[in-house]
């Protein structure tokens, strides 16, 4: 058989050996590497043939050798369970040691208990691991089971027809038919679609969380088939790569009898676990199958991660196994002693059957090992068992609490990683990402900039002012979209007619050559279908007034060719508005049961208006343009009076007001049109769209977005009448405004993707037959690929780069407002230029390597000389409490940095917006390419933060008389703030500067990386965890931040708006930021505390127990014999004081949440890991030791001249020893419930009956001493009771003394919430707020704000001082233009040298607010003089407009 298979494997590797089709009609030198022979390895590629019976022999062999689709999650058999687990659980070292006593006491020299004895704690807590992990692991076997025996149906060659198979028996090479609402079974590639474009919708909520749908299509070659698919008459051979894990990825070529290849990808295969949608049937044949499928190669489960307190724990029980060391030593020497005084052997020491007497050496090394067996109890056996128990417990509050509990989106918090829980009390850094974690990613349409004009949409930024997000009642009814009619007498807010829920099909079968599916368990039966990036607040936009009229001239311009109207300008307002709706992939769906896309334009009503009515029209607003142009010759700073008179809240109006350009496009024939100067132009137009109103559309239609940016430009084309009708892979139909539907030609989509940070589109007008290019994307990227050569037309060329500058202005102030920004192009191509560029296209698509990078240069040879049509700005908007939280956090001494990717003026706009940097901080920006520059950045930064950082010490000295809690080590810097971009990061991480930027942030308590990849968030999550031995936290909503997730000590995902990658890779989900708060300021502390304290206990317990033990070997000659029975001794650890610590360490609460959540302060308590570090377990050690000698001495003394047998001895010690260790707990417990009160009474009820009944049963268990009627007679003497009374408050009175003085002389902050806890309502309030203002008044003493003129002259001194200052002593020319300041001046593209500062002073700017006279620059010094001065500019005027583009809200904002 194997020689078979491998003969098998040589006829593939020869299939896959084979040359790519030589058809190819053009050579071009952009794919000569794609036409060489591909060289195919065994390792790197598979070969798919398909099961119709032409190739069954290998098809049979093939079958033995690949996966089948049958899945196994379990990790045991009935078999395997056995053996497996105990392999898995001897892993842990403690088990392994107690293992190895066990075999040890098997030996009867060293034998001290019972082997039966001996064994009982181990197998107690085997047992218990096994059953855990059995309950576990049935689970998924159920799971498991349930998946394999799902039904779907493949085709049986034998029967040449689909039958019901049940997805185990499912194997690579079949043919699988499936239909509406099925769940794929496997990897499949798709050959066959109902849809008559070859388009299947795929709903990959499964996968990534995603509810908006995917299109797949069939296989190139056959998306053409009118008829049935018959797999029987399929010949071809797949060669496709190996199994693996990337779900965005797919490659591989289809090859023919004819020996002619088809390129495959992502975009042809089907994922195991996606759901069909909007599609009858598909069929397609299975590429992998089983664990090879790329979901189950995705499922690792969850990670396994130890906490701080469990590596602590650890140490110590190293330590432990030290100090056992340490006592069998002194046992085994002074057994040797012992005996050593005896002149002959005393009677005991028996010897062998030869009369010899063993060795003195030997016997100390015997007693060695016994002393071992005897104290073993010293390492603890249950608290690895205890701690899970515990944590599984603390799992479940969190689960359960209301408040981490999303009503509107029905999503609890997610404990993913069962390990960690205390983790969350001890974080020091928190490592955030932008959009969709400190904002909504709920993407509104707040203004826009077409042709250089600037469109505020004041009525949409009033709407959105007063409007909040909808309660949970309407969110429910809301969650769908639906086209408005085209009532255009309102101009209100487009918003949703009727009210139709949107369910996908549940009782829907689909039909498919006369079958009838029944309902199994693979149907995916969503009770309800969200439509992604749909609610009110993202759909309606209220578009603005003129805009709303220019954009209507257009529309009637475009169908009528009109000549009254600059065609320039009406082409640009008109494509500006069919980019947002035709440049995308949104979807057209019905929202009936179930949603189907929309593919044919439905039919609307002629609009009774003739194009001859529409010239009459524009003869009669001729006067009116004729007016507006006339009415614009006025002076441009009247105009810029009047406009910012009217919007006084405007930036927008400064910068128009200074534009000395009387265009009359500009602002002030804009605000005469709003004055009522056309109406007879205006009720024209009206008289149009009235008519158009007949026209309107169904409106049962959703928008189906794959990102809510898109979904945003969508829905503002539609706000302006730009309707979004139809979609398919071949043609998009718009209708505009007056009612006309255009259907254009979709000649080529090419996405978006990260290299190119754009999108296009390729189509042919439907009007002008003219091929055009629709592109958008990032404002860094196309102002780069603008048209810059010239036309010859000197005017049309000002008129060009005067609309560039505008929107480059326009887009600098949107990014200052915290705005996503986005640039709108498109070009005109001629036939020949497309015809070739679509020859290379098409040779990229059918390459077999590097395909990908192939696509990518093809799309980047089109996307060149674009005409700019204008700009968007889409605000993501802040979750609500996010500053809360940023400053609850920050309180409690966390430091927070953001990670984003978004651009530099964009994220700082945010960060003061959610508090992240406060308004009197020193924000120091550093952007740079250069490494020596960058070095020479960080020490001249660095210099002056240490210069500011140690004037603050002898201020907190000066009012450390007030009695504050110590700070956590590195404690933020209440000043500073640092801001880096992308290319710095690179330079820091490859110059090796990683410690000088760590230094420098460790005095800044926010720092933003901005343009940051994913890879360079989680290489300084890593930074930071590893080099500063911090306690990080990562916390982000989408695929971009699972590297840095993953990085970090606790990884917290959101379940967003962009799936749900984030939530998979983490150890905690939540859906909303500002949960953060109580899970880190409550549960955090909480679990913190609670195991620490716990933790801790356990060692006290176990060594306060084994010294008892320890004690009474100096009285009884270092025998190992000890004076409690065995079975007691056992059951102590096991049963009687087991399940208060468990109770204690889950329940617990040393402070109320509404205190913790009032005084984040508290939180570094367990930054600072105050419960349980060295000293405090040393401390606990020695407490240990103290109690031990009381309960052991005390007892001993008493019965000292009795004559009371050893267990009569042992006995009250041992009862004394259990009162006194529930006593120490019970002074440890800071809350108090029914339940533990009751467990510790059943604790000491337990071991009276358990020692009553077993001491009454218990005639000969150990001779020859036997502990029979002990605890009886014991009960009736009052010796007993006076020593149970008396001994546990001489043990614990030095611990209770240390408490009471720590709460009165030094108090820390825990204990002084405490005692305000205890106090009436009215006064805790009062005693909170001194706290806090105490506080305030200790961090804000000490802030060296520069406010005075010598202290800036000083600090001018200081920096001139820098030889890095001086241009010629630091950069050299190529520096000098490559290098510089990067995000500071948004008032256009210049760069300015690197090392220029400006200073924004606080009092300055109270002045200048103040004082009329002040000019804008009164708030900016320059440190260095810049040289790059615009021509006839003085230094004041240069002044002006830098000091517009700095960090107004910053007190002292420093830009390098």
């Amino acid at each position: 058989m194997a020689l078979s298979v491998d003969s098998a494997r040589y006829r593939w590797q020869r299939r896959g050996a084979r040359s790519p089709s030589q058809a190819l009609s053009e050579s071009t030198p952009l794919l000569l590497s794609v036409r060489a022979k591909p060289k195919l390895s065994p390792n790197t590629w598979r070969t798919v043939l398909p099961d119709n019976g032409r190739q069954w022999k290998d098809w049979k062999q093939a079958s033995t050798v690949y996966s089948r689709n049958r899945i196994q999650t379990t990790k045991y058999t009935w078999f395997t369970f056995l053996p497996r687990n105990l392999l898995r659980q001897f892993h842990r070292l403690s088990n392994l040691y107690f293992f190895f006593l066990v075999v040890l006491n098997w030996f009867p020299q060293v034998e001290v208990f019972h082997r039966e004895i001996t064994m009982l704690p181990l197998v107690m807590v085997l047992l218990f691991s096994m059953i855990k992990d059995a309950v576990e692991d049935y689970r998924k076997y159920q799971y498991d089971k349930r998946i394999n025996f799902t039904k779907t149906r493949v085709y049986d060659k034998e029967e040449h027809a689909y039958v019901e198979k049940c997805w185990k028996d499912v194997r690579v090479g079949d043919f699988v038919q499936l239909q509406c609402n099925e769940i794929v079974p496997a990897d499949i590639l798709l050959l066959h679609s109902s849809d008559q474009n070859g388009i299947c919708h795929l709903e990959t909520a499964n996968l990534d969380g995603e509810t908006n749908l995917k299109q797949r299509r069939v296989v190139m070659g056959f998306s053409s088939q009118d008829a049935v698919f018959e797999p029987e008459f399929f010949q071809n051979t797949i060669i496709c790569e190996m199994p693996n894990n990337d779900l965005n990825k797919f490659k591989g070529y289809m090859e023919q009898p004819n020996h002619e290849q088809v390129g495959l990808n992502i975009e042809n295969l089907l994922l195991r676990g996606c759901t069909i949608r909007n599609t009858e049937a598909a069929v397609g044949i299975v590429i992998y199958a089983g664990h090879e499928t790329k979901a189950m190669l995705n499922n690792s489960g969850p990670r396994y991660k130890r906490s701080r307190i469990e590596q602590r724990m650890n140490r110590d029980i190293f330590s432990c196994v030290g100090l056992l060391f340490v006592m069998c030593l002194v046992g085994a020497v002074g057994h040797g002693i012992w005996t050593g005084k005896f002149w002959e052997h005393p009677p005991y020491d028996v010897p062998d059957w030869n009369g010899n007497f063993v060795a003195p050496v030997l016997a100390g090394f015997y007693m060695f090992l016994t002393m071992i067996i005897l104290l073993q109890i010293l390492i603890p056996i249950s608290l690895y068992v205890s701690i899970e128990l515990v944590k599984l417990g603390q799992v479940f509050l969190i689960h359960n609490d209301i408040d981490l509990y999303d009503e509107e989106a029905d999503l609890p918090i997610q404990c993913r990683a069962l390990t960690i829980t205390e983790d969350l009390g001890q974080i020091q850094y928190i490592f955030s990402d932008k959009t969709g974690t400190l904002t909504e990613n709920k993407m509104v349409f707040r203004r826009c900039t077409v042709d250089g004009i600037e469109f505020s949409h004041q009525e949409n930024d009033r709407r959105l002012k007063t409007q909040r997000e909808l309660d949970l009642e309407d969110f429910a009814k809301l969650q769908h979209f639906t086209l408005p009619p085209m009532n255009l007498e309102r101009p209100a807010t487009y918003k949703p007619s009727t009210v139709r829920p949107l369910r996908r099909c549940q009782s829907d079968r689909a039909h498919s050559k006369g079958h009838t599916r029944s309902r199994s368990v693979g149907r995916r039966d969503s009770s309800q279908s969200q439509v992604a990036f749909s609610s009110p607040i993202e759909k309606d936009v209220t578009p603005d007034s003129r805009l709303l009229r220019r954009v209507r001239e257009a529309a009637l311009q475009t169908e009528s060719f009109s000549p009254f109207i600059h065609m320039k300008t009406s082409t640009s307002f008109t494509d500006f508005f069919l980019a947002l709706a035709i440049c995308n992939t949104v979807l057209v769906s019905t929202a009936t049961e179930p949603r189907q896309r929309v593919t044919i334009p439905p039919p609307i009503k002629p609009s009774g208006i003739t194009l001859e009515k529409i010239h009459q029209i524009f003869q009669r607003l001729k006067l009116a343009s004729l007016s507006q142009s006339f009415s614009s010759s006025q002076s441009s700073s009247q105009l810029g009076a009047s406009f910012s008179a009217k919007s006084p809240e405007e930036p927008l109006a400064v910068l128009e007001s200074c534009d000395n350009d009387n265009n009359g496009s500009a602002s002030g024939g804009q605000q005469l049109q709003d004055k009522g100067s056309t109406e007879m132009g205006t009720a024209s137009l009206e008289e149009v769209f009235r008519s158009a109103a007949s026209t309107s559309l169904p409106a049962d239609f959703c928008y189906e977005a794959e990102s809510p940016d898109e979904a945003a430009l969508v829905y503002a084309a539609q706000a302006y009448g730009f309707v979004l009708v139809s979609r398919t892979p071949e043609q998009v139909t718009v209708q505009l405004p007056q009612g006309t539907l255009l259907t254009f030609d979709i000649l080529y989509t090419l996405g978006f993707d990260s290299v190119r940070k754009r999108m296009s589109v390729v189509v042919r007008h439907p009007l002008t037959k003219e091929i055009v290019v629709y592109t958008k994307g990032a404002d860094s990227v196309i102002m780069d690929l603008l048209d810059n050569s010239s036309t010859g037309d000197i005017s049309s060329d000002k008129r060009l780069k005067r609309i560039k500058e505008r929107t480059q202005k326009h887009l600098d102030y949107y990014a200052h407002d915290g705005l996503r920004t986005l640039c709108i192009a498109k070009k005109v191509l001629n036939e020949d230029d497309f015809q070739k560029w679509a020859n290379f296209r098409r040779e990229a698509e059918a390459a077999i390597d590097n395909r990908e990078e192939l696509l990518i240069e093809t799309a980047q040879h089109l996307e060149t000389k674009l005409t700019l049509l204008g700009a968007t700005g889409i605000e993501d908007r802040l979750q609500d409490g996010v500053p809360d939280t940023i400053v609850s956090l920050r309180e409690a001494g966390i430091k927070i940095w953001v990670l984003t990717g978004d651009k530099q003026e964009t994220a700082v706009n945010i960060a003061y917006s959610c508090k992240l940097l406060n308004q009197r901080d020193t924000v120091f920006t550093i952007n740079t390419e250069n490494k020596e520059t960058c070095e020479s950045l960080l020490n001249l930064t660095l210099e002056e933060v240490k210069k500011n950082y140690e004037c603050d010490k002898p201020r907190r000295k000066f009012f450390g008389i007030i009695p504050t809690p110590l700070p956590a080590p590195e404690a933020p810097s209440p000043k500073f703030g640092l801001v880096l971009d992308g290319r710095t990061l690179t330079i820091i991480f490859q110059g090796g500067l990683e410690e000088k930027l760590l230094e420098l942030a460790r005095h800044c308590r926010s720092v933003l990386c901005c343009r940051s990849t994913p890879l360079q968030k989680s290489m300084v999550v890593k930074l930071v965890r590893r080099q500063l031995k911090a306690m990080t936290l990562s916390i982000g909503d989408g695929a971009n931040d699972v590297s840095m997730i993953q990085a970090a000590d606790v990884g917290i995902g959101i379940s967003g708006q962009e799936g749900m990658q984030a939530v998979m890779a983490s150890d905690f989900a939540i859906s909303r930021f500002k949960h953060l708060k109580k899970l880190l300021l409550v549960h955090g502390h909480w679990c913190y505390a609670r195991l620490a304290k716990m933790v801790i206990y356990f060692f006290y317990k176990n060594v306060c127990y084994v010294n008892l033990l320890f004690w009474y070997q100096f009285f009884c000659g270092f025998s190992g014999s000890t004076m409690v029975d065995y079975w007691q001794m056992i059951f102590f650890n096991l049963f009687f004081t087991s399940v208060p610590p468990l109770l204690f360490g889950a329940l617990d609460k040393d402070v109320s949440a509404e205190t913790l959540l009032r005084l984040p302060e508290l939180y570094r308590n367990g930054q600072n890991s105050e419960i349980y570090n060295l000293s405090a377990f040393i401390i606990t050690m020695l407490d240990a030791f103290y109690q031990s000698l009381i309960c052991f001495f005390v007892p001993y003394l008493t019965y000292k001249d009795s004559d009371i047998d050893v267990f009569s001895f042992g006995n009250p010690i041992n009862t004394i020893s259990l009162l006194t260790i529930l006593l120490h707990q019970a002074l440890e417990m800071k809350t108090w419930t029914v339940l533990q009160l009751v467990t510790m009474l059943c604790s000491v009820a337990l071991y009276l009956i358990f020692s009553l009944i077993y001491n009454a049963a218990c005639l000969l268990c150990s001779p020859p001493t036997n502990p029979y009627w002990i605890m009886e007679r014991q009960l009736k003497d009052p010796t007993f009771y006076l020593l149970c009374l008396i001994t546990p408050v001489i043990a614990l009175l030095p611990r209770f003394f240390i408490f009471a003085l720590r709460g009165t002389l030094g108090a820390s902050l825990v204990l002084k919430a405490q005692q305000i806890e205890k106090l009436p309502k009215e006064q805790q309030d009062l005693e909170i707020q001194k706290l806090r203002s105490r506080k305030e008044a200790t961090s804000s003493a000490p802030v060296a704000s520069p406010a005075s003129n010598d202290d800036l002259d000083q600090s001018i001194s200081h920096l001139c001082v820098s030889p890095f200052l001086h241009p010629a002593a630091a950069l050299s020319p190529r520096d000098t233009e490559n290098q510089g300041v990067s995000a500071s001046n948004p008032l256009g593209r210049r760069t300015y040298e690197e090392g220029y500062y400006f200073f924004n002073r606080w009092a300055e700017e109270e002045s200048a607010a103040t004082d009329s006279s002040a000019g804008p620059s009164s708030g900016h010094h320059p440190l260095v003089a810049s040289r790059e001065t615009a021509p006839g500019q003085d230094g004041k005027d240069y002044l002006k407009n830098f000091n517009y583009g700095s960090h107004r809200r910053s007190v002292s904002s420093v830009t390098l």
